[in-house]
């Protein structure tokens, strides 16, 4: 059950940020933003490539920002993002 709640209250947030334009979307441009300290929570697919994911953690470790894991794969999130095309990892900004 708290499984359940934690994927809704992520999912809540994720839509907040898309509509309020707050989005960061790709592995690339969130590395960037967290350099920048513009990040306040980063979000992974599940199937998030194993390198890509060792990098996000050390760069969110060293900059104190929330690292979370969503429980869908990069397709469900770029279908909800409504986006064509796969997104593994997501930035909400500060």
């Amino acid at each position: 059950m708290a499984r359940k709640q934690e994927l809704g209250e992520s999912v809540k947030e994720i839509k907040v940020a898309i509509k309020d334009k707050k989005i960061i979307i790709g592995s690339e441009a969130t590395l960037k933003a967290i350099k920048q300290n513009k990040v306040k929570k980063v979000f992974y697919a599940i199937n998030c490539p194993e390198k890509q994911l060792e990098i996000l953690q050390k760069y969110c470790k060293l900059a104190k920002v929330d690292l979370v894991q969503i429980g869908y794969s990069n397709e469900e999130i770029g279908v909800f993002c409504k986006r064509q095309h796969f997104i593994s990892v997501l930035g909400i900004g500060a």
